[in-house]
């Protein structure tokens, strides 16, 4: 299960490596090369591979890039700096090393995360943005989580992912048996999570500093939603955003938790859906964005 040994990319992708200021990136481009280019980032415990089935459907009109988030996939894992904040700032290096201009950016679960201060940082960048099915740090994650058994199934992993050492103690060995349970208990349909795909997210939390790297993310949640709260008292979400939501997902309307932060948020939701939208429902997730996106392209 070691070494870098990826999943093949889909037809007209291919795999790259780029280093940016002594991190390594490692991410899957392809679609049409003067097409506006498309950033996808995923979540937790999931890489550009996440995006695999939704790529081809936009590869007609976008050039798309799926990068691997500092500490995930097959991208570098840093000791430290998994603060959103710090991690949107590495990301933005990396998208300026690649020169893409302007762009548009689609982001689910930890990916939203980043995206959010990303996008108030960065938002001259961005023509649109899309947030998907992720309770944010500071904005929609509240600091206090539901403890009763009928809503804690949800996110009782927060607060185990945030205690030190212990997950990686009890996690290492067990990686699959992990990973298992996200994907049949947080989709509509587990039936998408086949062996190829829990073999390859397997491979990704037993490689060196994976189980570890994506950890970090919840242990930094208390700082992020600092930065967040400071951000939105000097910055507003100035691009269109849609707030793409599932109707078995985390969060029941995306699109409500983000109007208070800015003046253009728009809403849609993905039927027959649990929390892992690209994976559950690519076609689906691959209409919404076009819709959306294809307002902007001009």
């Amino acid at each position: 299960m070691s070494g870098f040994i990826p999943p093949d990319a889909p037809d007209g992708f291919s795999h790259h490596f780029i280093r940016v200021e002594g991190l390594r990136f490692h991410y899957v481009s392809g679609g049409r090369q003067d097409g506006i280019p498309l950033v996808l980032l995923a979540g937790f415990p999931e890489s550009w591979f996440a995006w695999r089935h939704v790529m081809p459907y936009l590869a007609d009109k976008y050039r798309i890039v799926a990068v691997d988030l500092p500490g995930q996939g097959d991208t570098d894992k840093p000791l430290s700096g998994y603060d959103t904040r710090t991690v949107a700032t590495r990301l933005h290096r990396f998208v300026s090393a690649l020169n893409l201009g302007s762009y548009f950016l689609a982001a689910h679960d930890v990916g939203a995360w980043v995206a959010f201060p990303y996008a108030m940082m960065f938002g001259e960048e961005i023509r649109a943005l899309t947030l998907m099915d992720a309770g944010i740090p500071g904005v929609s994650l509240p600091d206090k989580l539901p403890s009763s058994s009928d809503k804690s199934w949800k996110t009782w992993h927060f607060s185990f992912h945030a205690v030190a050492d212990l997950p990686e103690a009890l996690l290492a060995g067990r990686e699959r048996i992990y990973l298992e349970w996200f994907f049949r208990e947080k989709t509509a349909n587990p039936g998408c999570y086949g062996e190829a795909e829990i073999t390859e997210y397997e491979r990704l939390l037993k490689a060196p500093g994976g189980l570890r790297a994506g950890l970090e993310f919840y242990r930094a949640l208390s700082l992020s939603a600092t930065q967040n709260a400071e951000l939105a008292r000097e910055r507003r979400l100035t691009m269109p955003v849609l707030g793409l939501s599932a109707d078995q997902g985390a969060i029941p309307d995306v699109a409500a938790t983000l109007r208070a932060f800015g003046d253009d948020i728009h809403s849609q939701q993905i039927v027959d859906c649990g929390h892992f939208q690209p994976e559950e429902q690519p076609e689906a997730v691959a209409s919404a964005l076009k819709r959306f996106f294809d307002q902007y392209r001009n």
